[in-house]
């Protein structure tokens, strides 16, 4: 191969021949010509700030091709007409150099390796003021591609309580790049980045990269070389040739993941290519890192002027407190607390409107249309099945928002801190706790939350383990049975009893998912921890409006369940409750009716007396119904499995059905409790517990007493009752292996833990 020691000249046409694609200075973009400008930066830089910003807090989140990693974009608010632009997040990422599938979506939209990503037709770098020097090994990584590039100095106010000040135009000039002051929470600067981002894109700029790399003459040789093969295998692509091919040489991750995207040639040159510089005895994997942070380092001792010695900042004081081995421990539990404390205490007033309101709806319904099928389905399958779920979306919105805002201040990395403590002792590295965490809300993005996990081995116990958190889809079936089977007494005096059973639950799903975690690391899943590498960002004020949008979204897709699977579920059930019919037990109830109603007429009997004696006619028919039913019969055939655990076959109708989607519990006995009745459409959260309590056993026992209330809150702690977790479970490993050791083993120690559970308070005279 010949060597030169520069870039080839025909690299540098194609770099501009790629920008003479984009529109000429001075003339407008082409009327509704869609542009891609996209937000990259290391992760804790406010990125998502001015993402927000620059969108006004509204987002499509989707997720990129070939991945399950989360594709967030939202259009430029205030482009002008005819400029069609959007914005697009990327993952945060430390370097190019890949250790994450998140980081690997964000440096192959770089590299124009996703196929539904258009070419960026400008990216903008956001860089944290405050930690300047390590921001810019990653922004010279990507300004050397040959983007054009803007630059938004982000957290500029933090920077400066620090002592900080860092010179813009030096830096400008420095990278060669526009650069504009942001504090994207106080929406500081975003005016001007905005108008920056519509400049470019009107009147893109023709200057070629720098390079931020010094290589010795040998190694820029053989990327000079290898990135002329690499312009010939993608020539619309050649002007990232230079950049990429750097990449490949330097990095074992980076060719290992371009694999399927270069033919077998070229590959062969870069191992060729390695093996010279190895002859040479130049280092290549960390000759261009050392290089690259030579520059980062030189960069910012020119920019950036410290007014004062630093000191102890207000994120390092309060660090001391809430990272602390003890006290730190301590204060997160007592925020868990205060969590699950608030959302039976504020939550319960919206509660009861959202009930009173679909209570109101069914009485509508039933006053328009006649008695029958079509009613009793609308008013107890829909209403009474749907509005049964939905009345608990003020608790699973106090949730969300709490997650969010643990997230927003920054507290969130550093509860992760703190459990790496816990979590080293199970095999699992702290990163894990963030899954397990985002598992709160739903344990289906606590699965793809375990993507940024490192090591193939963490992850893979990780997404075993996070369905045991406890996830907002118990949350009604924990509040039902609280409310049904638990005393609404002080516990110490001070503390609600109900608060504390919720945080018992969520306790022991913790506790759950750690002991199942150490036994996977040390059976099937055997291998060294991962040791903790994360960021403690600083402590911010967290957004409001943001944290809403955030909780809103995501509280979307637990109403979109409730109007599609958990109402065809619900159709369903009411179906199998309903038929087949007994013709035989119609016509006797019939009959018994008729002879009410005649002694009524008659002066036989007081109007009092003859409500009575039809409520009980009705009732005994409903039983005897509900006995002959599909789902009857069912809940008959599991009931000796599910005996030893004190639950009867009605319970086992609503463990099948749950298995949906575990809410589909609480919907299941709404309409099991209120077959026939269209007086009440028991969407009462008091009325349907009540009835719960009331319910009685053939033997005339209580068939929910404490002990049974406790025992099915516990098998639902460890069930994986949801088909949706076990979806994602095969999708995120490529495997049905996986998901079925998970379902299987998860309800496998459901059954052993109630029946523990059980056989513990019968010791203790619960019973």
């Amino acid at each position: 191969m010949n060597h030169t020691e520069h870039a080839p000249a025909d690299l540098n046409q194609a770099r501009d021949i790629q920008r003479d694609t984009q529109p000429r200075a001075g003339e407008p973009a082409a009327p509704s010509t869609l542009q891609y400008v996209v937000l990259t930066g290391n992760p804790n830089t406010g990125k998502t700030s001015v993402f927000n910003a620059l969108t006004g807090l509204r987002a499509k989140v989707g997720n990129y091709a070939g991945v399950t990693v989360e594709r967030i974009e939202g259009r430029l608010v205030g482009a002008p007409a005819g400029l069609d632009v959007r914005v697009l997040d990327l993952p945060g990422a430390y370097s190019l150099r890949a250790t994450s599938v998140a980081e690997q979506v964000a440096c192959d939209v770089l590299l124009q390796r996703q196929p539904d990503v258009p070419p960026p037709a400008l990216v903008v770098i956001v860089l944290d003021a405050s930690n300047l020097e390590r921001n810019l090994y990653y922004a010279t990584q990507v300004i050397e591609l040959g983007y054009p590039t803007l630059v938004a100095l982000n957290m500029v106010d933090v920077a400066e309580a620090n002592g900080i000040h860092v010179d813009t135009s030096k830096l400008a000039d420095a990278l060669g790049v526009p650069v504009i002051p942001t504090i994207a929470t106080g929406r500081k600067g975003i005016p001007e980045l905005r108008q920056a981002i519509i400049s470019a894109l009107q009147r893109p700029a023709c200057t070629r990269p720098k390079s931020f790399c010094a290589l010795p003459g040998p190694f820029q040789a053989e990327v000079d070389d290898l990135a002329r093969l690499l312009a010939t295998v993608r020539p619309s692509h050649a002007w990232l040739a230079p950049a990429e091919a750097l990449l490949l040489l330097s990095s074992v991750r980076a060719l290992e993941s371009s694999m399927k995207h270069l033919p077998k040639h070229v590959i062969d040159a870069v191992h060729a290519a390695r093996a010279r510089l190895e002859a040479a005895n130049i280092d290549w994997r960390t000759l261009p890192i050392e290089a690259r942070y030579a520059t980062a380092q030189a960069i910012h001792q020119a920019v950036a002027t410290e007014h004062w010695p630093r000191g102890e900042t207000v994120t390092d004081k309060l660090d001391r407190v809430l990272t602390h081995r003890l006290w730190g421990t301590v204060i997160f539990l007592s925020a868990m607390a205060l969590m699950f404390q608030a959302m039976f205490v504020f939550g319960r007033v919206p509660s009861q409107a959202l009930q009173a309101g679909f209570s109101l709806l069914g009485r509508a319904i039933e006053s328009v249309l006649p008695p029958g099928d079509l009613t009793d389905l609308l008013v107890n399958g829909v209403i009474g099945g749907v509005g049964a779920v939905v009345v608990f979306l003020p608790q699973i919105l106090l949730l969300f928002l709490f997650i969010e805002f643990l997230e927003d201040t920054g507290y969130m990395a550093r509860v992760a801190f703190l459990m790496d403590r816990v979590l080293s002792k199970v095999g699992l590295a702290g990163k894990s706790f963030i899954p397990l965490l985002c598992s709160f809300g739903c344990a289906i993005p606590g699965i793809m939350a375990a993507r940024a996990i490192e090591s193939p081995r963490d992850r893979l116990v990780t997404c075993l383990v996070v369905p045991l958190m406890g996830c907002s889809a118990r949350l009604p079936v924990y509040t039902l049975l609280i409310s049904a089977c638990i005393p609404e007494t002080k516990a110490f005096g001070v503390l609600n009893l109900r608060g504390l059973t919720m945080l018992g639950m969520y306790i022991l799903g913790i506790a759950a998912a750690l002991s199942m975690a150490w036994l996977f690391k040390n059976t099937l899943l055997k291998g060294e921890p991962s040791m903790l590498v994360m960021e403690l960002p600083p402590y911010r004020k967290p957004l409001l409006g943001a944290m809403l949008i955030r909780m809103w979204d995501r509280a979307k897709l637990f109403l979109y369940r409730a109007g599609t699977v958990i109402l065809g579920v619900n159709i369903i059930l009411w179906f199998l409750l309903s038929y087949p019919r007994d013709a035989q037990l119609e016509r006797a109830s019939e009959a018994k009716l008729a002879e009410v109603r005649a002694q009524l007429a008659t002066g036989g009997l007081t109007s009092t007396e003859a409500e009575t004696a039809m409520a009980a006619i009705q009732a005994e028919r409903e039983a005897a119904r509900l006995t002959h039913s599909f789902a009857g019969r069912l809940g008959r055939l599991i009931e000796p499995v599910i005996a030893p655990l004190g639950f009867d076959w009605k319970i086992g109708i609503g463990i099948v059905a749950s298995f949906g989607a575990r809410e589909l519990f609480v919907s299941t006995m709404a309409i099991i409790h209120n077959m026939g009745q269209p007086d009440d459409t028991g969407l009462n959260l008091h009325d349907l517990a009540q009835k719960l309590r009331t319910e009685r056993r053939p033997d005339g026992t209580p068939a929910f007493t404490t002990l049974t209330g406790v025992t099915l809150m516990v098998f639902y702690v460890f069930a994986l009752q949801c088909a949706s977790t076990v979806a994602v479970m095969w999708r995120e490993t490529n495997s049905l292996k996986w998901p079925l050791i998970q379902w299987i083993y998860m309800g496998a120690l459901a059954w052993i833990m109630a029946f523990l559970t059980r056989q513990l308070g019968l010791l203790l005279g619960l019973g």
